[in-house]
């Protein structure tokens, strides 16, 4: 059902990473009296491909063969059954920003498979992380939860741009404060929150499952998502808003479920290309795949001229 291994691992971290994906749980405690600012990024050397070097905390995030986002087709399965989902509405909420998001702390109670699971937050991904059936969206949310065994569940909501300038009006509250937490480290208040529609949607909607990884540092493996299959409504204004803070926030989509981690082909191609040649002096060079090279070329050729596939 649900990954518990989670718990065994994210404690030995939750000193060396701050403000990622699942913060606000027991992992990842939100700081007293202050916003804490998110220590990875999105851009060069901060960004995805060097997350692994920002800590050796991070190595799943370069080896690990289970890994967060995907692209999600036929292959993942549909949820089992209907979430239930309690949140009350507020007349505002907490609102910050991460640095690399924008948070909003609520809370409430999703029940799925007999476990209940308590909401921490939510917080805002631009463009999506998620891409269904290869199409990505403008913008992506994710309610993060976290059970008294400590297990994760992250329900995950695509939302498209209308052309008729429809949205979801709850997005249209967050940002009402926008404009003061345009600056990593600060805080604000939401508009008036209405959770009505989006729990209506998450309980009647078709959502795919599986088992996945943190989509930031430290990329560990655990994490139960529920990804909405058809996006909520955004209009162009909203979007725009928010954007224009985040900037952009999305981990690149990994590899299927099980299969080599991105980064450690692109490590064996490296490998290949610097210490490896498959012909000759003087011949024509072979194209090889990804594959072969990950399953052949597994260290340094003693001798470049010796070597063959």
């Amino acid at each position: 059902m649900f990954a518990v291994s989670l718990s065994l691992v994210l404690a030995t971290f939750a000193s060396s990473v701050s403000a990622n994906c699942v913060h606000g749980t027991s992992f990842f405690p939100r700081a007293e009296g202050k916003v804490e600012v998110s220590k990875f990024g999105y851009t060069g050397l901060q960004g995805p491909l060097n997350w692994a070097a920002l800590d050796s905390a991070n190595s799943a995030c370069r080896m690990s063969k289970v890994q967060s986002p995907i692209v999600i087709d036929d292959s993942v399965p549909k949820a089992k059954s209907a979430p239930k989902v309690v949140v009350e509405n507020v007349e505002e909420a907490e609102f910050e920003n991460l640095g690399t998001t924008l948070e909003v702390v609520v809370s409430g109670t999703t029940t799925y498979e007999g476990i209940e699971f308590g909401l921490k937050q939510f917080h805002i991904h631009t463009p999506s992380e998620h891409r269904i059936k290869d199409e990505y969206f403008p913008l992506e949310i994710h309610m993060v939860h976290q059970a008294a065994d400590e297990s994760i569940a992250v329900i995950a909501i695509p939302f498209q741009l209308t052309e008729d300038g429809s949205t979801t009006e709850l997005l249209t509250s967050v940002v009402e404060n926008l404009s003061k937490v345009t600056e990593p480290g600060t805080s604000t208040t939401t508009g008036p929150l209405d959770f009505g529609p989006l729990i209506q949607a998450i309980e009647t909607r078709p959502l795919f499952q599986y088992s996945g990884s943190l989509t930031t540092p430290p990329c560990k493996e655990g994490l139960t998502f529920l990804v909405m299959e058809e996006p909520l409504a955004l209009n162009v204004k909203t979007y725009n808003a928010l954007k224009a803070v985040i900037k952009f926030n999305a981990r690149y989509s990994q590899n299927k479920l099980g299969d080599v981690n991105l980064l450690t082909v692109a490590n064996e191609h490296a490998k290949f290309q610097d210490g490896c040649t498959q012909s000759t002096p003087g011949s024509k060079m072979e194209m090889v795949s990804m594959e072969k090279v990950v399953n052949h070329c597994t260290g340094m050729c003693k001798d470049k001229s010796l070597h063959r596939w």
